[in-house]
């Protein structure tokens, strides 16, 4: 799959299977968000690879996270803001965002999850001062179920067309 047809392919899954990610497939997405750019080439990231059922149970505590529950792995993304105080979130999203265009290539699914306890989740996970939570990622083989609440938030939120999200030379400029 080129990198064009996993941008198109690429959806929120919010259900999975419990068949565990092969080490090898993981490993190839991990390798993804590795080789991201960053701001100097600083690259501040730090990625945990949870895939302890308690520990998922936790994470799926937050609002809107519930599916991470039976999502078989769950990436938490960290950013070293000591490192990189300017960018260091920029550059864990990049890399993330790798992650996810590399799991639609291999068949997984991916749900990018922006509602979290950073207190929490440091605690749990050990996570140093210096880093900071950015997102966390749900990882697996989607499962196939009736998405009520993705279909109802696709009818009404279209993506919007290239001309209403472009501009050239300056704002506004068609």
């Amino acid at each position: 799959m080129d990198v064009f047809e996993a941008i198109q392919k690429r959806r929120s899954v919010r259900a999975y299977e419990p068949t565990p990610v092969p080490r090898e497939t993981l490993k190839r997405v991990l390798e993804a968000a590795r080789l991201a750019p960053s701001a100097g080439n600083i690259q501040p990231w730090h990625f945990i690879v949870v895939t302890d059922a308690e520990k998922r149970r936790q994470l799926a505590e937050a609002p809107f996270a519930g599916f991470l529950r039976e999502a078989p792995v769950v990436i938490v993304g960290c950013g070293d803001q000591k490192a990189s105080p300017k960018w260091f979130m920029v550059d864990v999203a990049i890399a993330m965002q790798n992650t996810v265009l590399a799991a639609t290539a291999e068949g997984l699914g991916t749900c990018w999850v922006g509602s979290f306890n950073e207190d929490k989740v440091r605690d749990m996970l050990k996570i140093p001062g210096n880093y900071r939570v950015v997102a966390l990622l749900a990882l697996g083989y989607p499962r196939r179920k009736l998405d009520v609440q993705g279909g109802i938030l696709h009818l009404i939120r279209r993506r919007k067309s290239l001309e209403d999200i472009v501009s050239f030379e300056e704002f506004g400029r068609k």
